[in-house]
């Protein structure tokens, strides 16, 4: 086990390296000049120019992408080409709304595509079941924006229970309020989510249920629901943990839709205003704050699957 997190650990820091070269390199060939920019339309050529070299773009790419990753590797994103704000500051403040947003679509969409998807296994040949995977097949078809006005109109406008968008002032200096205005966009992300995990769940309870080892266990005398949850739900999680992985790295993309949606000051929105701006600098660090996330959550899922497999174990 333990060289088995050391060879994933190296290939995690080798794919956020070369990620960070197809950044850096990719925003170098986005159409548009920063310091045209800065200097406005009405800025003469050398004047142009003076902002290029001010800003240090004149230089090889070479040098500026050293410069920029033995900051990022001390935790110094750089700073804001257009302000000159600390990058690494705006991103912890916009993370703060992204990172909760995420992990509680997250919650929510496993909370009811776990229990969902076995009852639609375990009673597939009832109403219920066939109710229940009508459900999940709607959710998938749904998009997103649609699903996130929606709710706004009916929970927001209609019900005027909760905040249709925005994000308090002071953050998380007050909690409810906070919550409240994440209701909403939690619910969006984790129907979307949730109703592809809930299908996933139910192929693989499906799958389970068929297998000679359940029906031995039951020979055995024990009940269906007794085991399916001793034996069959440790095998069903395998593939589930694979495609949970790729929700989330789904997510990702999900969370920048609505956090427009919702008007949420995350790292989406920020991305998006951006690169509008060209503020490379800001880019590069959001692209890659998000790419890093995704790495993570990909070594987090190789490990849940050594701990739920044991038979990973023996391998490298």
């Amino acid at each position: 086990m333990t060289l088995f997190l050391l060879r994933r650990a190296a290939l995690l820091v080798v794919s956020l390296l070369a990620a960070s070269v197809l950044v850096f390199l990719a925003l170098r060939l986005l159409p548009g000049d920063v310091a045209q920019t800065i200097g406005g339309i009405k800025a003469t050529p050398a004047q142009v120019a003076a902002v290029r070299h001010d800003l240090g773009l004149d230089r090889p790419l070479a040098a500026q992408y050293g410069d920029w990753i033995g900051g990022v590797v001390t935790g110094d994103f750089g700073r804001s080409v257009l302000d000159g704000t600390s990058v690494s500051g705006q991103l912890a403040e916009k993370f703060a709304v992204t990172g909760p947003l995420a992990a509680g679509a997250v919650v929510l969409a496993l909370a009811f595509a776990v229990p969902l998807g076995v009852l639609a296994a375990v009673r597939r040949d009832s109403r219920l079941g066939s109710a229940v995977n009508t459900v999940g097949q709607l959710g998938i078809a749904l998009p997103t924006l649609w699903t996130g006005l929606l709710l706004v109109v009916v929970f927001a406008v209609q019900v005027p229970w909760l905040p249709a968008q925005g994000f308090p002032v002071d953050g998380w200096a007050e909690p409810g309020q906070a919550l409240r205005s994440l209701v909403l966009p939690w619910l969006t992300l984790a129907l979307a989510e949730g109703a592809v995990l809930l299908r996933f769940v139910r192929s693989a309870v499906l799958d389970v249920l068929h297998q000679d080892w359940l029906r031995t266990a039951r020979a055995k005398g024990r009940t269906r629901t007794s085991a399916l949850l001793r034996h069959g739900l440790r095998n069903a999680a395998v593939p589930v943990v694979s495609v949970l992985g790729l929700q989330i790295a789904a997510l990702v993309a999900g969370a920048v839709v609505v956090e427009q949606v919702f008007v949420l000051p995350g790292v989406g929105q920020m991305l998006i205003t951006d690169v509008g701006n060209r503020d490379l600098d800001k880019v590069q660090g959001e692209i890659l704050l998000l790419t890093a996330a995704v790495l993570v959550v990909g070594f987090l899922v190789d490990l849940a699957h050594r701990l739920i497999d044991p038979r990973l174990r023996s391998t490298l």
